[in-house]
């Protein structure tokens, strides 16, 4: 199984201290060694590092955790391969245009009989059941809504519909976003936790490090961090119910 990491706040934030506990999980304290990506939005752009080698070892994470990149929007996955090969092109998060807008994607699980799924406008690139699953959900949303709608957040409420019917086809955990919303859909296995003041320390689990956010924030921060396992272990992690949606917007859950 492959680990999600995402980020949504009304301000923007650096991922640094949860990514980098992710990235342990990619080949040193997890088996997640076949590639790893992350995409932080700013504005209608965003900006995606990927690499097929391990994360904990990559020197292109080792740029990124250095780099406190701010956002409000970040979707991050480290992978362990097993449909398609080890590569570039099957390395999430996966990014599409749709009304303008970059809209990026990830999953965790495996699909089974998932080739009856034939996307006609979205066509994936590499060849795992994840992409091929995102074109499908896009082509979907794209059927339904022909112009984006003024309410986008009912987009991404029939995108959650959308994903009952590929979790019929295995496990399907997923995040999606177009930089405003995050999306988080549970099958089995994924946890959420909502920063706000007042503010107090957290410890990572699978890296010697502890940031007090007080010290790193204002009063008015809101930031919700959505991973398949909780990533420190002093804080209260919400658990995501099978079959359950959440939908973020500036760090706050609606």
């Amino acid at each position: 199984m492959c680990e999600l990491l995402g980020m949504s706040a009304n301000v923007p934030t650096d991922i640094c201290f949860s990514f980098a506990g992710l990235l342990e999980r990619g080949g040193n304290t997890g088996p997640h060694k076949d590639g790893w990506g992350i995409t932080f939005y700013e504005g209608k752009g965003c900006r995606t590092f990927k690499d097929p080698e391990p994360s904990y070892q990559s020197e292109i994470a080792k740029l990124v955790k250095a780099y406190p990149i701010k956002s409000v929007s970040v979707i991050s996955h480290i992978r362990q391969g097993n449909r398609g090969r080890v590569c570039l092109e099957n390395t999430h998060p996966f990014t599409r245009e749709l009304w303008g807008r970059e809209i990026t994607y990830a999953h965790n699980g495996q699909l089974s009989n998932y080739h009856d799924l034939k996307p006609e406008y979205y066509r994936p690139v590499g060849n795992t059941d994840s992409e091929l699953a995102f074109c499908w959900l896009l082509d979907k949303i794209r059927e339904k809504y022909p112009k984006r709608p003024s309410n986008m957040a009912s987009v991404f409420r029939y995108a959650a519909k959308l994903s009952h019917t590929l979790r019929e086809k295995g496990v399907f955990n997923m995040l999606l976003t177009d930089g405003v919303f995050v999306l988080a859909y549970c099958t089995n296995n994924l946890h959420y936790i909502t920063r706000r003041a007042p503010f107090g320390k957290a410890t990572l689990i699978d890296a010697d490090m502890v940031v007090d956010f007080q010290k790193e924030t204002t009063p008015n921060d809101v930031v919700t961090v959505i991973a398949t396992r909780p990533l420190t272990n002093d804080e209260r992690w919400q658990k995501m119910e099978p079959g359950e949606f959440s939908l973020f917007k500036m760090g706050e859950l609606i």
